[in-house]
């Protein structure tokens, strides 16, 4: 790259960051927002959710836990 290429992405800046700014205020009026009804359903999954993959993974890891041990145990053993 050379200097006035540099010089002149410089000199562009402050108009390319007020045309982002527009453009991110025009897409965000255009976004619909949920009411709190459908905020607290969906939240509601989220958590019933992680507690059930919470569960779900404790019993597993109790499990595969459980069988690595007794493998363990079987050739851990000496005569």
């Amino acid at each position: 790259m050379d200097e006035q290429s540099i010089g002149e992405k410089l000199k562009r800046w402050p108009v390319r960051v007020k045309d982002y700014i527009g453009d991110l205020q025009t897409e965000m009026r255009r976004v619909t927002w949920p009411n709190w009804k459908q905020v607290r359903a969906t939240t509601g999954v989220v958590i019933l959710s992680v507690f059930l993959f919470a569960a779900y993974f404790a019993v597993v890891d109790t499990v595969c836990g459980r069988m690595i041990d007794r493998v363990f145990q079987l050739f851990g053993k000496t005569s």
